[in-house]
């Protein structure tokens, strides 16, 4: 049985897309790159696509921060400061869970990320749930980013 892992969309199949990786025995994070170019325009959001899409346990989701290295450098953060890929989201019928990342450039010039550059990291997590939750009672999600506000 398979308990947590990344695979890469379909969409980006063939595109020399790494998986990510965890670079020491002690780092809690998994490395994720850009899949493309991209620009960050000064005081924007961005949606920077991965290429990725991750499965793991029910009661678990990827927690998704930007590299302290390229944050501080660039003044980039995420938008939601912690970006929460769910379980559901493997897979949705509306983009097949891809990972994007949420990016905001608080400085004044635009910053350039290549494809390739290690945007952000992913760490998993645990959860627990109050009593008498029925969240998970015959509800599926069926779209992708914020469809659980559909729900």
């Amino acid at each position: 049985m398979r308990k947590r892992g990344f695979e890469v969309v379909s969409s980006y199949n063939g595109a020399d897309i790494h998986l990510p990786k965890r670079k020491t025995g002690s780092s809690a994070g998994y490395d994720i790159e850009a899949a493309e170019k991209a620009v960050l325009s000064p005081h924007k959001v961005t949606l920077v696509p991965t290429g990725l899409k991750v499965y793991m346990q029910q009661n678990e989701y990827l927690g998704i921060h930007v590299r302290s290295g390229f944050s501080i450098k660039n003044l980039v953060s995420c938008i939601n400061a912690q970006g929460i890929i769910d379980a559901d989201y493997y897979n949705n019928e509306d983009n097949e869970g891809h990972i994007m990342v949420a990016l905001i450039n608080h400085g004044t010039e635009e910053v350039h990320i290549d494809k390739g550059m290690r945007i952000a990291q992913g760490i998993f997590y645990s959860y627990l749930v109050v009593d008498g939750d029925v969240a998970g009672c015959g509800r599926k999600r069926h779209g992708g980013m914020g469809s659980t506000g559909e729900i």
